[in-house]
Order: structure tokens, then sequence, then C-alpha cells
């Protein structure tokens, strides 16, 4: 008692003279963790931000099983509820002890050691703690009673301590040991965490006996059996905390986190979720086709903010870090509407143009360039609104030579896809076809200015985020009318049926996209509410086998646009201003008439073709060089060609000899296996006179 008394009044003026107030010391206390949340404060994510300890959020005392308290005062301190921070009983015994065997027995009350954990002046060295610090603790923890209550000495110590490894607190000891929160710890569970306290790296053997000797102080029915067990297979594994289900991992690995942060964003867990649910689910049905990736992203269309934020598919990719959102992809036949769009509004084409879907070779400085169909045939004549929904190619190519490429290079890049970097004729004719990469969050919000009436807007996945004025891309009208033309069922039956993924509950404007041998397939689609959009392909650039974005990213595309519009199905926008309509009928009739949009000034009553009666042969364009693929067997690799205008009397021929009539179609075309070299392909008539002939080579 005496040399304590020496001690206390010999105290350094490093010791606690004035402890922290347990209010401070709460604010202070910091998560290793930090946490994204959805628009309305759900957890989306845990993200780890500190490396150098586990800590999980602060537990109250009332959120704690009373096992655990009464494990820690058996355990560390008896008589805690009695003294006012200082055991001087145990004190003076142990300074006895070492005085008179000289074997060291600890007297630190909890309220000495959580002194010790406040003030790193007092923290215990490997070696023990000297004089000096010994005073100070017993000094800083008679302090501490003074100021703080039984009950928040208690909280405190459990939230500071370490109890195993890097686990420090109650919080991270049970969620890594145990799985559960510290409210559902059992005498078991509890005496073994208290025993933790004396070493926290000891063997589970050590431990073990420690907790049963515990448990025993608390119930005569301790189970010590149990107690070693549990000792063993919790203590003999690396500690793991499940962060649960994680909605949102790419996006936070975008964001700059701290610890204990909680991060707000714009995404809605509940959409997040089916969104998830969807793809995965999708793309499990699917995988008998190569695939494994695929994206989901969902715009508020009136404020720009991010709904949904699926990156990847994680269960069924091997490429789970890799952003599917933000990575860059070939766009396929999604970029048509900005082609088209443009178009009418400068006045080139109407929705009712006539536009020739025949075969086409043109020149360009690599080679001929030879656009083929999804189906690898031609439709012939088509109006605009059946070439757009339907996603013909030599139409919007044919489309693109009449715009210029150039200018629709300038007006994608003004719907914010900053990722053709490249000069207007790196793309070449293939940009009407998806021949540039681009972002699906870049391609959705071009699609978003589509539904706000051409007006582009930035996107937002964060409260915070600066939002500037949006700007006029497209005119209104013509925005509207390509939207029209991208929710006009019938117009798209010629390539999709009249049952198709792209049927929603109500109104929604929506077109597909498939990139060159099917490594990314792709379905946006907006009604005047919200954008959707989908990629579905593989990371790794591998391509798919037979998946085209109505069978692979439209399914999922539908499941999200019809979630969206559960409670109230959409309907189509209001007629703007400046357009009007027309009963149109086609001479001849290479569609049904109908009732047609046209921007003012430039609506007709009456389309007519000029007739052409000669015998023409559509192919793949005279002079074209063709390939065969390696990957198909020989026999399934033929290329068909048909006859426009009256071809009574002609018969096909190959190199002036007639075709194997097995190779004639019941339509009367020529379906030609390739066959290595130059070919001349004709139509003759008996006497031997060419009609038509066309000229390829096959490599």
């Amino acid at each position: 008692m005496l040399l304590s008394l020496c001690l206390f009044i010999a105290a350094p003026l490093t010791a606690l003279a004035a402890p922290p107030s347990f209010e401070s010391v709460r604010a202070a206390h910091r998560s290793s963790d930090a946490w994204v949340l959805d628009r309305h404060g759900a957890v989306l994510q845990t993200r780890r931000v500190d490396a150098t300890v586990r800590r999980l959020p602060w537990v109250g005392l009332d959120s704690l099983s009373p096992a655990m308290t009464a494990a820690l005062i058996a355990s560390e301190d008896r008589r805690f509820m009695s003294h006012a921070g200082v055991d001087w009983r145990a004190l003076a015994a142990a300074v006895w002890g070492r005085l008179s065997t000289g074997n060291p027995r600890g007297a630190s009350t909890l309220t000495m050691q959580l002194a010790g954990m406040l003030d790193p002046a007092l923290a215990r060295a490997p070696d023990g703690r000297d004089p000096g610090q010994k005073a100070g603790q017993i000094r800083a923890a008679l302090a501490l009673e003074k100021t703080w209550s039984k009950q928040q000495i208690l909280e405190a110590y459990l939230n500071l301590a370490n109890f195993r490894g890097e686990l420090t607190g109650i919080g991270a000891a049970s969620r890594g040991l145990f799985g559960k929160h510290p409210s559902g710890l059992d005498q078991t569970e509890a005496s073994l965490l208290a025993a933790l306290l004396r070493g926290p790296n000891a063997g589970p053997d050590i431990v073990a006996r420690r907790a049963c000797g515990i448990a025993r102080q608390l119930t005569a029915k301790s189970d010590c059996n149990r107690i070693t067990g549990l000792a063993w297979s919790t203590l003999a594994v690396r500690p793991q905390i499940d962060p649960g289900r994680q909605l949102a991992p790419l996006l936070a690995h975008k964001l700059v986190l701290a610890p204990g942060q909680a991060r707000r964003t714009t995404l809605d867990a509940g959409l997040q979720t089916f969104a998830i649910e969807v793809l995965q689910q999708h793309l499990r049905e699917l995988r008998d086709r190569q695939v494994e990736d695929g994206a989901v992203v969902v715009l508020d269309n009136h404020s720009g903010e991010v709904l949904a934020w699926v990156g990847s598919s994680e269960s069924t990719s091997q490429n789970p870090d890799v952003d599917g959102v933000t990575a860059l992809r070939l766009p396929g036949s999604t970029l048509k509407p900005f082609l088209y769009g443009l178009a009418i509004e400068r006045r080139l084409l109407t929705a009712a143009s006539p536009l020739e879907d025949s075969p086409l070779a043109l020149d360009t400085p690599v080679g001929q360039y030879v656009p083929q169909d999804y189906e690898r045939d031609f439709k012939g004549w088509v109006s605009v609104r059946t070439a757009l929904a339907s996603s013909l190619n030599v139409p919007a190519v044919r489309t693109l030579r009449l715009v210029g490429i150039e200018r629709f290079h300038e007006r994608l890049k003004d719907l914010g896809l900053a990722s053709l970097t490249q000069g207007a004729d790196f793309y070449g004719y293939a940009l009407a076809l998806g021949g540039g990469e681009v972002s699906l969050l870049d391609l959705a919000n071009a699609y978003r200015a589509l539904a706000n009436g051409g007006e582009l807007r930035p996107v937002t996945w964060l409260p915070d985020m600066a939002k500037s004025e949006g700007r006029r891309v497209m005119s209104r009208q013509a925005a509207w009318i390509v939207s029209d033309i991208l929710a006009d069922k019938s117009a798209r039956t010629l390539t999709f049926g009249l049952s198709s993924p792209l049927e929603t509950l109500g109104y929604a404007a929506v077109k597909t996209g498939t990139s060159k041998d099917m490594r990314d397939n792709w379905c946006l689609g907006y009604t005047a509410d919200h954008t959707v959009g989908v990629w579905v392909g593989n990371a790794s650039g591998a391509p798919m086998h037979d998946v085209s974005g109505v069978t692979g990213a439209a399914p999922i595309w539908q499941a999200v646009m019809n979630r969206l519009q559960a409670a109230r199905p959409a309907s189509a926008p209001r007629l703007p201003a400046g357009i009007e309509a027309h009963r149109v009928r086609f001479d001849p009739a290479i569609e049904p008439e109908r009732r047609e949009l046209f921007l003012a000034g430039t609506g007709l009553d009456r389309i007519v073709l000029a007739q052409d009666h000669g015998v023409r042969i559509q192919g793949p364009g005279n002079g074209a060089i063709l390939a065969r693929d390696p990957d198909i067997p020989v026999g399934r690799q033929k290329v068909r060609f048909q006859a426009s205008g009256e071809r009574t009397g002609l018969s096909w021929h190959i190199d002036e000899k007639p075709a194997d009539p097995a190779w004639l179609d019941s339509d009367g075309s020529l379906l030609w296996p390739l066959d290595k070299g130059a070919h001349r392909i004709s139509l003759q008539d008996p006497a031997g006179k060419v009609a038509d002939a066309m000229f390829m080579t096959v490599k």
C-alpha cells in the first residue's frame, strides 16, 4: 500500500490529468470499413479502407449481450462495480507477491486498462509498464471514475480492446469469430472472448482453459467440452468478417472513402438488386453459348441520376473486376437512331423516305466495304421507319453516305460519346454500324437525350456531384420522330417478328445492337422517365455463340423496364409542335398505307419509286472479295444471290456452267457454296445471252 501511494504521488505529468469525455471518445471511434449507401440510406456496399486494424462501428452497452459484460467482469475485475477505479486490495496483493516470490501478478482494473487504451503514454510495452507508467495509470483511472459512469467504462473498454490479431472491439471480435452481432453472444462465446483479452494471440488450448475457468465463475453448469471445441473451431482458422451481400462493388471502387464514412449515392437498392438477379439468371441460361459477362445501367431521365449500376455479373464472370458500365466496347447498330435523327433533322430524309436494302460494295482506301444485314439477306425497298426499327444495315450505310461521315462523327461526339477520339476517316462507313468503341454509360445517356427531346444533360451518381446545364444536340422534332419509330412494334416485325423481348407493359422506345463476330450485344431503350441500357458479352473479348441483341441483352432490358413500369405503365409522349401527320401511300406498294409523321413542311401523301424493269443480280457486290471462315464447316458456308426484275426464262450460271439444281432455293435465288478462286455469277437465257453478271473472288 505504501509503495502504491508513493507511486501515485510521484506520477509523471504525462498522465491523464483531465481525461477525455466519454462522448468525445465514442465520437472519435472509426470503423476500418466505409459504406456506400443507396438514395434511401440502405447499405449497398461495405468496403474496408483501413488495413492497419479490423474495427467495426461502436456497439452500445444496451446492444450487447449481458453474458459478455458478466464474463468480462468475472475475468478481469471482479470488484469493478464497487471500487473507484483502483482495486487497492488486489494492488497490494500484487505488490506483496512480487516482493515475496518475484512472480508478477496483474492488478489492473478495467478502468486502469481503459486508461492505458486512451493515453499512448500509458500503453503497455512488451516488457510491461514501468513504475512511472503504473502510477500514471492509477491516477488516470481515478480521474476517469469521477466523470465516467461504470456503464460508460464497460462500453468504451469493449469497443477499444484488442481481442485477437487485428480484431479490435467487441463488434469485430463477435462478427469475425462467431459471425454474429454482439447482442447474440451466449455464455460460451462470451467466456472465450473474455479469455482472449489476457492473450489475444494465445493458442486455442490456452484460451480454452482460461475460458473454462471464467465460465465456472459464472455458473456451475458450464460445459468445458463445448468451450474447448468452440475454441479450436474458431481460433485455429483466420477470422473472417462477412460483409453481407455486396450490391455495388465496381461503383464503390470509383469513390474516395475514409474509415467510418457512409457515402450516399443516387442508386436504389431494390432496383439494383433486381437488376443483378435478372442479369445473373439470364447469363446462366446463356452459359452454353459462351457468354459470361454483362452490365446494366438505369438512368432517371429528369435528374440524370443513376438508379442502378451493375458493372459485372460476378457469379458467371471470370473477370468480375472489369466494369461493363464504363468499359469501351463496339456498339453495333445502337448508333443508327442518331444517324437517322441527323438525316431527318437536316431534311435529307423523312420517316417515309424509301431506301434500298440491296447488295452494296463501297470502295475504301483499304479495300471494299460490303455491309450485310443480320439475317444475311436483303429486303429490297423499305422506308426509313422500317429500316431503323428493323435494324437493316445496308440502308444505314446508304444514309451515312447521304449525311456524310464527318457530320455524323461530329453528332456522336456532341451526344457525349467522347471515346470516338479518332478522326472520321478512321472509322469510315463502319461508323453507321457501330465501328467505334463507346461505354454503356455514355451510350445510355445519349439515348436519354432522345428521351429528353434532343437535350443532353450530364449523369450523376452522387447527390453532391456538380450538375451542369443541358445543351441541345438534336431538334426536339427529329428526336420525337426517332423515338416514335423505335417504339413502333409493327415497323420492327420484318426482323424481330410480332412478339419479342422488345415488348413492355407500356410505351418504350428501344434499339438493339450486335457487334462484329458477336463479341458484344446491346439493348437500350427509354420511356419519358427512365433510360435502361444493357450490355452482354465477354470482358475478355471472346465472341459469343449465336447470341444477338434480341436474345442476349433484350430479355434483361425487358425485365428491368417492366419493373419500372409495374406500378404505372408508361404512355407515349405528346406530339410536339413542328410535326405534321399525313396518310401516306407507297407506289408501288412496298409497304402498306399508313399514317406517317413528318417535320413541318416535308410531308407527303404519296411516295413514288422510279421503276426499273431490267434484271439485276443482288449479292455481295460486284468485285467483292470473300473469305471462308475456318470455324464453320465448308459445306455450310454459302452466299445468296437474288434477281430483281423479270427473270422468266433465265437461269443461274457459275463460270459459264449451269448452277447445280441443289443450290437453288424455293424462291429462285441461288445459294452458292463458296469455292476458292475468281468466279463470275451470271443470269443467262437459253441462247446464252447474259442478262446480268457479278464477279467476285473467294480466298
